[in-house]
């Protein structure tokens, strides 16, 4: 969700087939749909933003904003990577296209078992330009901790001016160069090649798969795994894609001061009293609302990040800056220098690719992002030793199996009946948020984080499954108010009915 912790990267091109709002927007991504963030610049002589106070003033602040937004450069990190020969015509175990945490995570651990592997991206030492947000305990349990380089004790929501909540569960930063650096040093002992190229194409025989990149090398594999993120290099899809969209700007910033505890994270702020003196845009946020995210670092750095949970179609993004200039405006935040900012629009739900298909995939690529809420990054890292153990099984058994044998196998590890039908859930859940306006919403999460934590962690960390989620739901209408009860079953009867209606049809 929530821009958050979600947002693989990939180095291919992303054209949404869905316009956002009457226009197109296509994104250079590099392991999700997060993009544009920019290089660390101190010591800006630029003046403080001025705010307006009329719609057109706050658009130009909107655009005051964006000056302060240094020029995007890529920063790579400085390794010697192994190169990938082609002029041997050597038959790799596995080819990963695609190099975000996902991606680098199964060549790390396939390769840690004595098989040979390829890992294919235009920009191989390109460090992810996005800021990563997890759960503490998801890393913890991934042994990973040590890629966190800031932590807060817990978190804190706003559903209006008048209720607050405290979430007693401790949030972090990744660390991703760390992270990156980590994985490709692991990769690079365990004799991972690499090659510097886009796929463009790929050819499957029975054996093996032929992989062929933009520069006119082709790499050969008995598996190829997409992890090239929502661009769906690979996978195919053979059903309509009409996704929710979560949309975001985010902006890494220098202020003069922020009204935030530096020792809690800002998970959600719903109040939308910023918006008085603009009645159209109180309207327009009264039908399809943004929140506030923000991770405060010192009592002047802080990332701020305006978040549109779901929609369909998803917000434009100039709709969302102007709706950021005006709480900055309203909480008294004068933005002194801008480090990076976030662009970020991640498809949400939709269905999943076809099952199984001689390309394995995971991460966006694979329908793994939380449908109701746009999580992905601790979901996919956990999800690469499942890839990575079923594809070194079944190459390594003495079955003989073929390259589409081996790869239905490590589908049907990916996607278990419970994992689907786990999904199926989640994807009711977001129909009714999209159906949900302002008061909606906030009477939704007013008895969501009211549940027993083990309820709405598990929902939100993907650990709870059908007979669990079927307790989440009853549980989650017995703590909603009547209200939202009549609400939850006006707008949730349809999809109630859909998502019965799929779970019927998916069987083993």
């Amino acid at each position: 969700m929530i821009t958050m912790d979600t947002l693989l990267k990939t180095p291919n091109k992303l054209e949404f087939l869905h316009p956002l709002h009457g226009y197109s927007e296509k994104l250079n991504n590099s392991s999700s749909s997060k993009l544009q963030n920019q290089e660390l610049r101190f010591g800006s002589k630029k003046p403080l933003v001025k705010w307006g106070k009329c719609v057109g003033g706050l658009r130009a602040s909107s655009s005051a904003l964006l000056e302060l937004v240094p020029e995007f450069k890529k920063e790579n990190l400085d390794f010697e990577l192994p190169l990938y020969d082609s002029s041997k015509g050597a038959v790799v175990d596995l080819a990963v296209v695609g190099g975000g945490p996902a991606g680098l995570a199964v060549a790390q651990q396939v390769s840690e078992a004595g098989l040979s592997v390829c890992a294919i991206d235009p920009n191989p030492r390109l460090i992810w330009p996005n800021n990563y947000g997890v759960w503490v305990d998801e890393f913890e349990a991934m042994d990973l901790l040590d890629c966190l380089d800031t932590t807060w004790s817990g978190a804190v929501v706003f559903i209006d001016d008048k209720t607050k909540k405290y979430l007693d569960r401790p949030y972090g930063r990744v660390n991703r160069k760390l992270l990156k650096s980590k994985m490709l040093q692991k990769c690079i002992s365990n004799g991972v090649k690499f090659h510097q190229a886009k796929v463009i194409k790929v050819i499957h025989e029975e054996s093996k798969s032929m992989l062929i990149c933009n520069d006119g090398v082709t790499v050969q594999a008995t598996v190829v795994l997409d992890a090239t993120g929502f661009s769906r290099c690979l996978v195919q899809y053979d059903k309509p894609y009409n996704p929710g969209y979560q949309v975001a700007y985010g902006i890494l910033a220098e202020v003069e001061e922020h009204p935030f505890d530096v020792d809690k994270m800002l998970f959600m702020d719903w109040r939308d009293s910023h918006l008085d003196n603009d009645m159209v845009l109180k309207e327009r946020n009264s039908r399809i609302p943004t929140f506030l995210y923000a991770m405060p670092f010192s009592s002047t750095k802080i990332f701020l990040e305006e978040t549109s949970l779901v929609a369909r179609p998803g917000l434009r993004m100039d709709d969302i800056q102007e709706r950021m200039v005006a709480r900055l405006k309203h909480l008294g935040i004068k933005v002194k220098s801008i480090e990076e900012d976030e662009h970020c629009v991640i498809p949400m739900g939709g269905p999943l690719p076809v099952l199984p298909q001689r390309v394995v995939g995971i991460g966006g690529t694979a329908g793994m992002v939380h449908p109701s809420t746009g999580y992905m990054v601790a979901r996919t890292l956990a999800a690469a030793p499942i890839v990575a153990n079923s594809i070194v099984q079944y190459l390594g058994s003495d079955r003989g199996l073929s390259g589409g044998e081996i790869s239905a196998q490590v589908w049907k590890d990916l996607w278990p009946i419970q994992r689907r039908r786990q999904r199926e859930f989640f994807c009711f859940g977001m129909d009714i948020l999209l159906k949900l306006d302002l008061p909606g919403t906030r009477r939704f999460f007013d008895a969501f984080f009211d549940l027993e934590p083990h309820y709405w962690h598990g929902f939100l960390s993907s650990r709870l499954f059908l007979p669990e989620l079927i307790t989440f739901g009853l549980s989650l209408f017995s703590y909603a108010s009547n209200t939202s009860r009549v609400e939850i079953m006006a707008k949730g009867t349809l999809p109630l009915v859909n998502m019965i209606n799929n779970l019927i049809k998916d069987t083993e």
